[in-house]
């Protein structure tokens, strides 16, 4: 038993160790962007009420804010809380300073005496209060500044997690694909072709009135497609014997192709409200695209590691022949994996599509390099045999936290590249030591 521990230890690192990668870049971006914040919308609308009722619960009070949501939040707040507290909301302001100075000066005019001013973070910066006799507008109160990490933020990790789905879903499928030793670089024109082919069928089928009829039917003819693409490739691999790199650089170019041809090179956006209920919209305020992919990625895990599909997969990555002497239907396990890539790279497509409410030719580009990066800084080996599921979603939260953390850090676009390249390539220069180690190479 004391003798299994430090085997099981040592295959969890070796299988999950870029998971405390993870862990530490996660940990240098909060260090790295720790700074003083001011509480913007609803919640600084309540926390500038409790604040004016905690001094006096009859006040009267003028709030005062910027024209942004955020800013319209924190009136409709502020207002909310005064009111039930009882205290009495005189005007409020949801613009420029231009219009807090003619509403202020209205409700002077009026004979309104406010004891307080309730104030955004942005409106705090306005001189335009200075204009006005000192006192006649009461006590300042404003949001209090308070030290957090921005990329901690909770809306910030949820829109890295919401960001990495879709790349992490196609991973899915470039995972198992790799692992037998392959590769598909048509996900990203697959991911555009599905977009288009369910708009075009959700547009013939009532447009931006079809139901939710029309709409299964648009998705069902994007997987279709996607899913024939997949098996076209199976099939050049093993019938013809094709490199998987030669034919799924055709496919890719056909794919884009095919997506500008029937959609006349241009993008779709007749499609109907309900269309972005799964892109857009949320559970529990977890992002249904987020709930999709950790489903996603349970089922991945299981068959690759509890199903005789998951153990046929590494076999034939690990050695073709031996894997047909030992009676794997090599040719079945290929055509099989490259269809599921196919058709998770058109679940992708209709992700974005949903999100940004269009079918678009132009959608996916350069998606095959950000998924193949995913999946090898994950740990899974471009020679075959050696991967995991879990380890590929590792890689996608890598990728994902480091451009997040650059963009944060305000680094600029051509530097964020040449960092992403040199993660790729050390990735790659780990798995090669890690074989030749093991006697691989």
């Amino acid at each position: 038993m004391s003798d299994q521990r430090p085997d099981r230890l040592h295959r969890f690192i070796s299988g999950y160790g870029m998971i405390f990668v993870l862990l530490l870049l996660m940990l240098l971006f909060t260090i790295l962007t720790w700074k003083e914040q001011t509480p913007v919308g609803s919640d600084a609308g309540r926390a500038v009420a409790e604040m004016i009722l905690a001094q006096n619960d009859q006040a009267v009070v003028i709030v005062a804010a910027g024209v942004s949501d955020v800013e319209q939040a924190f009136v409709q707040a502020a207002e909310q809380h005064l009111s039930a507290g009882g205290a009495t909301v005189a005007r409020t302001v949801s613009g420029e300073p231009s219009d807090a100075r003619r509403t202020i000066t209205d409700a002077l005019n009026d004979g309104v005496s406010p004891t307080h001013l309730a104030i955004s973070g942005i409106a705090e910066r306005w001189t335009v209060f200075d204009r006005f006799e000192a006192g006649r507008l009461g006590q300042r109160v404003s949001p209090q500044p308070y030290s957090w990490p921005v990329f901690a933020q909770t809306n910030n990790l949820l829109s890295v997690a919401n960001q990495t789905a879709i790349y992490a879903v196609i991973a899915v499928g470039m995972t198992m694909v790799i692992i037998t030793g392959g590769i598909d670089l048509s996900v990203g024109s697959l991911v555009a072709l599905a977009s288009v082919t369910a708009a075009i069928v959700i547009r013939k089928l009532g447009g931006v009135n079809a139901g939710p009829g029309a709409m299964l039917i648009g998705v069902a003819a994007a997987l279709g497609v996607c899913s024939t693409a997949g098996g076209f490739h199976g099939i050049m691999v093993t019938r013809f014997r094709i490199p998987p790199f030669i034919v799924s650089l055709s496919m890719m170019m056909m794919a884009r192709g095919l997506a500008y041809l029937i959609a006349d090179g241009a993008s779709i956006s007749a499609l109907p409200q309900s269309w972005t209920a799964v892109g857009s919209g949320t559970v529990q305020g977890i992002p249904i695209p987020v709930l999709m992919m950790i489903v996603l990625y349970g089922l991945a895990h299981i068959v690759m590691t509890h199903t005789a599909l998951g153990r046929y997969v590494y076999a034939v990555g690990g050695n073709q022949e031996a894997a047909r002497l030992c009676g794997v239907p090599v040719r079945r396990v290929l055509v099989t994996v490259y269809v599921t890539c196919g058709t998770l790279a058109g679940v992708g497509g209709l992700i974005l599509s949903s999100k940004l409410a269009t079918g678009d030719p132009k959608l996916g580009v350069m998606y095959e390099l950000e998924v193949i990066a995913a999946v090898v800084v994950g740990g899974t080996s471009l020679m075959g045999g050696e991967g995991r599921i879990l380890g590929t979603l590792i890689g996608a939260f890598i990728i994902a936290v480091i451009k997040n953390g650059m963009n944060l850090l305000n680094v600029g676009a051509y530097e964020q590249q040449i960092i992403l390249g040199a993660v790729l390539l050390t990735a790659v220069l780990i798995d090669n030591l890690k074989r030749r180690r093991s006697g691989g190479m």
